[in-house]
Protein backbone atom coordinates (compact mmCIF):
# COMPACT_ATOMS: atom_id res chain seq x y z
CA UNK A 1 0.00 0.00 0.00
CA UNK A 2 2.81 2.40 0.87
CA UNK A 3 4.53 1.81 -2.51
CA UNK A 4 1.29 2.63 -4.35
CA UNK A 5 0.88 5.84 -2.34
CA UNK A 6 4.45 6.93 -3.04
CA UNK A 7 4.13 6.07 -6.75
CA UNK A 8 0.87 8.01 -6.97
CA UNK A 9 2.45 11.00 -5.21
CA UNK A 10 5.41 10.98 -7.61
CA UNK A 11 3.07 10.73 -10.60
CA UNK A 12 1.04 13.68 -9.33
CA UNK A 13 4.16 15.79 -8.81
CA UNK A 14 5.41 14.96 -12.30
CA UNK A 15 2.04 15.88 -13.78
CA UNK A 16 1.90 19.18 -11.88
CA UNK A 17 5.38 20.28 -12.92
CA UNK A 18 5.41 18.60 -16.33
CA UNK A 19 2.30 20.18 -17.80
CA UNK A 20 1.93 23.89 -18.41
CA UNK A 21 -0.76 26.26 -19.56
CA UNK A 22 -0.81 27.50 -23.14
CA UNK A 23 0.15 31.11 -22.46
CA UNK A 24 0.78 33.75 -19.83
CA UNK A 25 -1.76 36.35 -18.80
CA UNK A 26 0.27 39.03 -20.61
CA UNK A 27 -0.75 37.60 -24.01
CA UNK A 28 -4.55 37.18 -23.75
CA UNK A 29 -5.44 37.14 -27.45
CA UNK A 30 -2.64 35.03 -28.92
CA UNK A 31 -3.64 31.96 -30.91
CA UNK A 32 -1.14 29.12 -31.04
CA UNK A 33 -0.86 26.92 -34.10
CA UNK A 34 1.32 23.84 -34.09
CA UNK A 35 2.57 21.43 -36.71
CA UNK A 36 0.23 18.88 -38.31
CA UNK A 37 -0.45 15.87 -36.11
CA UNK A 38 0.81 13.47 -38.77
CA UNK A 39 2.37 13.73 -42.21
CA UNK A 40 -0.17 15.10 -44.70
CA UNK A 41 -0.18 11.96 -46.82
CA UNK A 42 -1.34 9.79 -43.90
CA UNK A 43 -4.21 11.94 -42.62
CA UNK A 44 -7.68 11.45 -44.12
CA UNK A 45 -9.33 14.88 -44.06
CA UNK A 46 -12.72 13.82 -45.31
CA UNK A 47 -14.34 12.46 -42.14
CA UNK A 48 -16.48 14.61 -39.84
CA UNK A 49 -16.81 12.30 -36.86
CA UNK A 50 -15.48 14.01 -33.71
CA UNK A 51 -14.53 12.54 -30.34
CA UNK A 52 -14.88 15.30 -27.71
CA UNK A 53 -12.21 14.81 -25.02
CA UNK A 54 -12.72 16.93 -21.94
CA UNK A 55 -13.13 16.93 -18.18
CA UNK A 56 -16.78 16.20 -17.32
CA UNK A 57 -16.90 16.10 -13.56
CA UNK A 58 -18.81 19.27 -12.66
CA UNK A 59 -21.98 20.82 -14.05
CA UNK A 60 -19.96 23.83 -15.26
CA UNK A 61 -17.63 21.53 -17.24
CA UNK A 62 -20.57 19.61 -18.70
CA UNK A 63 -22.36 22.84 -19.70
CA UNK A 64 -19.19 24.20 -21.34
CA UNK A 65 -18.61 20.92 -23.21
CA UNK A 66 -22.18 20.93 -24.48
CA UNK A 67 -21.93 24.54 -25.75
CA UNK A 68 -18.78 23.79 -27.74
CA UNK A 69 -20.24 20.49 -29.00
CA UNK A 70 -23.31 22.37 -30.26
CA UNK A 71 -21.08 24.72 -32.28
CA UNK A 72 -19.35 21.73 -33.87
CA UNK A 73 -22.68 20.02 -34.61
CA UNK A 74 -24.13 23.21 -36.11
CA UNK A 75 -21.20 23.08 -38.54
CA UNK A 76 -21.97 19.56 -39.72
CA UNK A 77 -19.81 17.47 -37.40
CA UNK A 78 -21.08 14.28 -35.77
CA UNK A 79 -19.83 14.54 -32.18
CA UNK A 80 -19.40 11.79 -29.63
CA UNK A 81 -19.65 13.61 -26.30
CA UNK A 82 -18.85 11.10 -23.53
CA UNK A 83 -21.07 12.81 -20.93
CA UNK A 84 -24.03 12.55 -23.31
CA UNK A 85 -23.26 9.55 -25.51
CA UNK A 86 -21.07 7.36 -23.29
CA UNK A 87 -21.09 6.14 -19.72
CA UNK A 88 -20.47 8.10 -16.54
CA UNK A 89 -19.31 6.22 -13.46
CA UNK A 90 -22.14 7.72 -11.37
CA UNK A 91 -24.65 6.18 -13.78
CA UNK A 92 -23.23 2.65 -13.51
CA UNK A 93 -24.69 1.67 -10.15
CA UNK A 94 -24.35 -1.95 -9.14
CA UNK A 95 -21.11 -2.54 -11.04
CA UNK A 96 -17.80 -3.09 -9.32
CA UNK A 97 -15.06 -0.51 -9.83
CA UNK A 98 -13.31 -2.94 -12.16
CA UNK A 99 -16.49 -3.48 -14.21
CA UNK A 100 -17.16 0.27 -14.39
CA UNK A 101 -13.59 1.00 -15.47
CA UNK A 102 -13.70 -1.66 -18.16
CA UNK A 103 -17.08 -0.50 -19.52
CA UNK A 104 -16.08 3.18 -19.67
CA UNK A 105 -12.61 2.47 -21.08
CA UNK A 106 -13.83 0.11 -23.81
CA UNK A 107 -16.61 2.48 -24.94
CA UNK A 108 -14.39 5.55 -25.04
CA UNK A 109 -11.51 3.69 -26.72
CA UNK A 110 -13.89 2.37 -29.38
CA UNK A 111 -15.24 5.87 -30.05
CA UNK A 112 -11.77 7.44 -30.25
CA UNK A 113 -10.78 4.81 -32.82
CA UNK A 114 -13.99 5.37 -34.84
CA UNK A 115 -13.50 9.15 -34.88
CA UNK A 116 -11.78 11.14 -37.61
CA UNK A 117 -11.02 14.05 -35.29
CA UNK A 118 -10.35 14.55 -31.59
CA UNK A 119 -11.35 17.89 -30.10
CA UNK A 120 -9.77 18.31 -26.66
CA UNK A 121 -10.61 20.85 -23.98
CA UNK A 122 -7.37 21.77 -22.20
CA UNK A 123 -8.91 23.79 -19.37
CA UNK A 124 -8.04 23.03 -15.78
CA UNK A 125 -4.91 23.45 -13.69
CA UNK A 126 -3.50 20.69 -15.89
CA UNK A 127 -5.18 18.96 -18.84
CA UNK A 128 -7.54 16.14 -17.84
CA UNK A 129 -5.61 12.85 -17.57
CA UNK A 130 -8.23 10.79 -19.41
CA UNK A 131 -8.40 13.35 -22.23
CA UNK A 132 -4.58 13.20 -22.50
CA UNK A 133 -4.76 9.41 -22.96
CA UNK A 134 -7.51 9.85 -25.57
CA UNK A 135 -5.35 12.44 -27.37
CA UNK A 136 -2.39 10.05 -27.39
CA UNK A 137 -4.50 7.22 -28.81
CA UNK A 138 -5.96 9.53 -31.45
CA UNK A 139 -2.58 10.92 -32.46
CA UNK A 140 -1.04 7.45 -32.67
CA UNK A 141 -3.89 6.46 -35.01
CA UNK A 142 -3.44 9.48 -37.32
CA UNK A 143 -6.57 11.33 -36.20
CA UNK A 144 -6.78 15.09 -36.70
CA UNK A 145 -6.29 16.69 -33.28
CA UNK A 146 -7.58 20.08 -32.14
CA UNK A 147 -7.12 21.77 -28.77
CA UNK A 148 -9.32 24.39 -27.12
CA UNK A 149 -8.18 26.39 -24.08
CA UNK A 150 -9.93 29.19 -22.21
CA UNK A 151 -8.40 28.75 -18.74
CA UNK A 152 -5.80 31.26 -17.52
CA UNK A 153 -4.24 29.15 -14.76
CA UNK A 154 -0.51 28.65 -15.29
CA UNK A 155 1.82 26.06 -13.78
CA UNK A 156 4.94 26.89 -15.80
CA UNK A 157 5.52 29.88 -18.01
CA UNK A 158 8.58 28.61 -19.89
CA UNK A 159 6.41 26.49 -22.19
CA UNK A 160 2.89 27.20 -23.34
CA UNK A 161 1.97 23.50 -23.08
CA UNK A 162 3.95 20.36 -22.50
CA UNK A 163 5.45 19.56 -25.94
CA UNK A 164 4.12 15.99 -25.72
CA UNK A 165 0.61 17.48 -25.66
CA UNK A 166 0.96 20.51 -27.93
CA UNK A 167 2.91 18.49 -30.49
CA UNK A 168 -0.20 16.40 -31.18
CA UNK A 169 -2.39 19.29 -32.29
CA UNK A 170 -3.17 20.29 -35.84
CA UNK A 171 -4.48 23.56 -34.36
CA UNK A 172 -4.85 24.94 -30.85
CA UNK A 173 -7.53 27.55 -30.16
CA UNK A 174 -6.42 29.51 -27.10
CA UNK A 175 -7.83 32.75 -25.70
CA UNK A 176 -8.75 33.76 -22.15
CA UNK A 177 -11.70 35.80 -23.43
CA UNK A 178 -14.42 33.16 -23.84
CA UNK A 179 -16.51 35.17 -26.30
CA UNK A 180 -13.50 35.85 -28.54
CA UNK A 181 -12.45 32.21 -28.35
CA UNK A 182 -15.90 30.99 -29.37
CA UNK A 183 -15.99 33.53 -32.23
CA UNK A 184 -12.54 32.37 -33.36
CA UNK A 185 -13.79 28.78 -33.46
CA UNK A 186 -16.95 29.76 -35.36
CA UNK A 187 -14.94 31.82 -37.86
CA UNK A 188 -12.46 28.98 -38.37
CA UNK A 189 -15.26 26.48 -38.98
CA UNK A 190 -16.94 28.87 -41.44
CA UNK A 191 -13.73 28.99 -43.49
CA UNK A 192 -12.13 25.57 -42.87
CA UNK A 193 -12.83 21.93 -42.19
CA UNK A 194 -11.42 20.46 -39.01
Amino acid sequence: MRRKTIALLILCILMIFGLASCKTAEQPEKTVETLPAAPEETVDKSGKRVYFAAPLFSQAEKDFNLKITQILEENGYEVFLPQRDGFLAVELEGLSEEEMTKKIFEKDLSEVLKADIIFMILDGRIPDEGACVELGIAYANNKRCYGFKNDARVVETALELNPMISGCFTKLFCNYDYEKLVEELKQYLAENEL
